[in-house]
């Protein structure tokens, strides 16, 4: 992370100097937001709702709080129940001017490192663009039989309307509590859905923020590479290994592998979503990185050991949500 970067994402935690400085900023930010809420509200922007319904997993605090790993377990759990469900997601950092949906050969440079770990984890329909609505659209018309679609972020996406929603927060809660660029938050704390849209509370760290439910998150037992052998995590106990993250907070993934009893001779932390199509190790240790990122190594490096993240919601939060999926399909239609 470029250090100036990183000296506002500290900063965000307390009202100090840089951020009080910052602050009238978020008054434009405020104007903006109340001006594009209004513009929707009013009719000058349209608004689409879908005919199934809508469940968006995403976050008010600007950075990664471990949304996509959530939306891995509800698209596994509806589809065990036997739901047929298709993810969309916006495809960070790629030309998502237009809508494309993942293949499972799909290149992360062209649809985002996210959406084709969504494909690969859970082979369902995952379809990306900037534009959620056309996306969803084009995911119906492609598979009429979906009854689900789950969206990877966009809770702040009017464009597209969303009967439920999941808002993921980590350790840092609301930081400071100011909107940016003085704080991290990308629109004012308590938020407000339009009826009837229902919203729960998730977090995904180790500290509850307000009423949110846990979600439990554990390294897998089972590593994988890109030549599709798998290896005991535990069996690289005793050896040197080096790991690399390009995550939103990389450091966590570090010290889960180290809890595991790992040690870890190098560690490389990289912005979340850097680009990894030209990235070598010149050490001799084994590689483990995260899902996300083996999706971007392997096709040049399938050495390179992925472990996955596995996560589960509480059974209590779980029914509540099948028993909304299920009410909302019968008002759908």
């Amino acid at each position: 992370m470029h250090p100036t970067a990183h000296l506002l994402r500290q900063s965000w935690q307390t009202k100090g100097w840089l951020t009080r400085l910052l602050w009238p900023l978020t008054l434009l930010s405020r104007a903006w937001l109340f001006l594009n809420d209004q513009s929707y509200l009013f009719g000058w922007r349209a608004s689409i709702r879908l005919p199934v319904p809508v469940l968006v997993v995403g976050n008010v605090v600007v950075g990664g709080t471990g949304k996509t790993p959530i939306v891995v377990h509800l698209a596994d759990y509806f589809q065990r129940r036997g739901w047929q469900v298709g993810v969309i997601t916006r495809g960070h950092g790629v030309d998502n001017r237009r809508v494309q949906e993942v293949q499972r050969d799909s290149a992360a440079d062209q649809v985002g490192d996210e959406a084709v770990l969504v494909k690969q984890r859970c082979k369902i329909p995952v379809f990306v663009g900037r534009q959620r609505a056309l996306a969803a659209q084009a995911l119906l018309q492609a598979y009429p039989r979906t009854q689900l679609i789950i969206s990877d972020d966009g809770l702040q996406h009017h464009a597209m309307q969303h009967d439920i929603a999941l808002c993921v927060f980590d350790d840092r809660a609301l930081g400071n509590g100011w909107l940016l660029p003085a704080g991290p938050l990308r629109e004012p704390w308590p938020r407000h859905p339009r009826s009837p849209t229902r919203q729960y509370l998730v977090h995904t760290g180790l500290h509850a923020f307000e009423n949110s439910h846990a979600a439990s998150r554990q390294l897998s037992a089972q590593a994988v590479n890109g030549k599709g052998q798998t290896r005991t995590l535990d069996s690289f106990q005793g050896q040197a290994v080096q790991a690399l993250a390009a995550i939103a907070q990389p450091e966590l993934f570090f010290q889960a592998l180290q809890a595991q009893g790992l040690t870890l001779a190098a560690t490389h932390a990289l912005p979340d979503h850097a680009p990894l199509n030209q990235w070598q190790s010149t050490r001799p240790e084994q590689l483990l990185c995260t899902e996300k990122d083996a999706v971007k190594l392997w096709p040049h490096f399938p050495q390179a050991w992925a472990v996955p993240l596995d996560c589960q919601l509480p059974d209590a939060l779980l029914n509540q949500l099948a028993q909304d999926v299920q009410r909302l399909s019968s008002r759908h239609g």
